[in-house]
């Protein structure tokens, strides 16, 4: 059913478009274009001007032919850096960059598999619900886009994010809550061979406020890392200014409130003990997200996998995605897996199996809710 050298055709042509976070409007203008011709109506929001983003949030509607519920299908049209002329290469069953870039699968592979799966749809005359394509700005820095998109404007209640790493049939129903930690410490700067003494050195007191915290897995649910340090401008001064970047995750929001303090204590603590100043700032970047495993939204992402011949897995994660903000926002949400591998880096790559499966996989979510709402399986919404 799926056209596989038109999915891999559209996906290369849609990693080609450079679309680093805040710079997504030529993807976005190709986006409209396909949409348009697949009868979808469209709306930008004004997410472009919240973010910095040269562009906003698509969303996209396609009226149903069929009693189903309404289905939200996303992913994210921009990518990390090194993401500016990409040339996709594919090799032996698989699609990878010339290794300069990334790849962009993450997160276009998601985007090409939505798209396949509705033309599909369409060639076959295949009954659905109503249909609603939300593909954000910025999701790389922070779940910008997506905190500023319109909800009230979403009819759907239920619906999927393919953002994930794993194999199609992998159903990320838990996700962290995440805090950023910002600390300048502020010391006295000297001459590091006259008057030391006379300094109190920055990067020695934030040293040992990192030293005292407990890092890496605290916990099967919780995480913490330090991930910048920096600061200084000679070997022969005393640094009087340490710039100090991290983090706190934990599926439980009151054990990421505790981590956060313990560390943000710790950084208090050195600064006093080491005669220095510290300056902290914490934001809270997502909250938690948790569907319950007997949820429609699981329950219709197991079935359709099934349908497709793959196991699927229920798991949580530790990594955020846009799913938290829509279950924020009352949409109950999952993250699908769609098997792009290595993701960030120049070694980013996808195999074309895996991108038919996962086209797939989306036609099959539409396809089971339609004969589910008809009382054609043991799911009821």
């Amino acid at each position: 059913m799926i056209n596989r050298e038109r999915l891999v055709a559209e996906f290369m042509e849609m990693v080609r478009v450079d679309s680093e976070s805040r710079r997504e409007a030529h993807m976005s203008a190709l986006l409209m274009e396909k949409l348009r011709q697949l009868g979808f109506t469209i709306n930008i929001d004004d997410a472009g001007s919240k973010t910095g983003s040269d562009t906003g949030n698509l969303i996209a509607r396609l009226s149903g032919s069929a009693k189903a519920p309404a289905l939200m299908f996303s992913a994210h049209m921009d990518t990390v850096s090194p993401g500016r002329s990409i040339n996709p290469v594919e090799e032996n069953g698989l699609i990878r960059s010339d290794g300069t870039t990334v790849l962009g699968a993450d997160d276009k592979a998601g985007i090409a598999a939505i798209l396949e799966a509705v033309r599909v749809l369409q060639e076959q005359k295949l009954p659905h619900g109503d249909l609603e394509l939300v593909f954000t700005v910025c999701e790389e820095v922070g779940l910008s886009g997506v905190k500023y998109l319109d909800f009230s404007s979403l009819t759907a209640r239920m619906g999927y994010v393919l953002d994930s790493n794993g194999p199609a049939g992998t159903i990320i129903n838990q996700g962290p809550s995440q805090d950023e930690i910002y600390a300048e410490m502020l010391g006295v700067a000297a001459h590091a061979g006259i008057n030391p003494e006379e300094g109190v050195n920055a990067v020695q007191v934030a040293s040992r406020a990192i030293a005292n915290m407990q890092l890496g897995r605290i916990d099967h649910e919780t995480t913490a890392n330090i991930g910048i340090i920096s600061g200084g401008v000679a070997i022969n001064i005393v640094p009087d200014k340490v710039m100090i970047k991290g983090e706190a995750r934990s599926l439980k929001e009151q054990k990421r409130i505790i981590q956060t303090r313990a560390m943000c204590k710790s950084l208090k603590q050195a600064a006093r003990e080491g005669g220095a100043q510290v300056q902290v700032k914490v934001e809270t970047i997502y909250p938690a997200m948790s569907v319950p495993a007997d949820s429609p939204v699981v329950q219709l992402a197991q079935k359709a996998a099934l349908e497709i011949g793959v196991k699927p897995v229920v798991k949580g994660t530790g990594g955020g995605s846009d799913t938290h903000i829509f279950n924020k926002h009352g949409i109950s949400a999952t993250n699908l897996g769609i098997a792009m591998q290595k993701v960030h880096t120049v070694d980013e790559f996808i195999t074309v199996s895996d991108l038919v499966l996962d086209a797939s996989y989306v036609l099959a979510i539409i396809n089971t809710s339609v004969r589910c709402a008809a009382g054609k399986g043991e799911l009821a919404f």
